[in-house]
């Protein structure tokens, strides 16, 4: 069965394999994911700038409390760093919702920030579907999801608040079309496996865990 892009390119399951990993091994370490992923950045300064730009305008220190549970993800990509924290509130019978998504996206110097949001916020929606929904199924050696009343999307009733912080720099400018894609799929996994203790490393996750 041929394959093609999706947005992001292959960063969608880089992303997701090695943020997922990342947790697991803060987890076996007895450390904190933030911490843990601090301490293994190497020399880049602007990984750093939004990871703690991330954990300060998403209140990381109160991570777990009152059934809400917080996970966060890092990625590069297009030359564009981004790093997410997804606030979940996760329910007794398995059943998760994704609240709200703070991001934090350092692409050089801004030139209109009004569409680095935007495209912040459309690419977190659409890494979004394939998380809580979104797949493509084989019977038969074709497609079941032919069209989209078939493969479900993230609607407006599904959509979280989404708060987004851009690094001031004086870069020279960089992608925002993809970079918000791959980060949210390993941020939600993060947050549920520091919740339940069950690993998430395929997508779809689905709305129960």
């Amino acid at each position: 069965m041929p394959v093609l892009w999706w947005r992001s390119v292959g960063s969608t399951h880089t992303a997701h394999s090695v943020e997922t990993f990342m947790d697991q091994l803060a987890a076996a370490t007895g450390q904190d994911p933030l911490a843990f992923r601090l301490a293994h950045l190497g020399e880049d300064e602007r990984y750093k700038g939004v990871l703690e730009m991330v954990a300060d305008k998403a209140g990381w220190n109160t991570r777990q409390q009152d059934g809400k549970i917080k996970g966060i993800a890092l990625h590069k990509s297009f030359g564009t760093y981004v790093a997410q924290v997804a606030d979940l509130t996760v329910g007794d019978s398995g059943e998760y919702t994704v609240d709200k998504v703070v991001c934090a996206v350092d692409c050089g110097m801004a030139i209109n920030p009004d569409v680095i949001r935007a495209q912040m916020e459309g690419g977190i929606a659409y890494g979004l579907s394939p998380s809580l929904m979104s797949e493509i199924t084989i019977k038969e050696g074709a497609v079941i999801e032919t069209n989209f009343d078939r493969y479900q999307v993230v609607r407006m009733k599904d959509m979280p608040a989404v708060e987004v912080h851009i690094i001031p720099s004086a870069e020279p400018p960089s992608g925002v079309g993809e970079p918000g894609t791959p980060v949210i799929a390993p941020a939600v996994a993060n947050a549920l496996f520091a919740a339940t203790g069950k690993l998430h490393t395929n997508q779809p996750i689905g709305r129960k865990v």
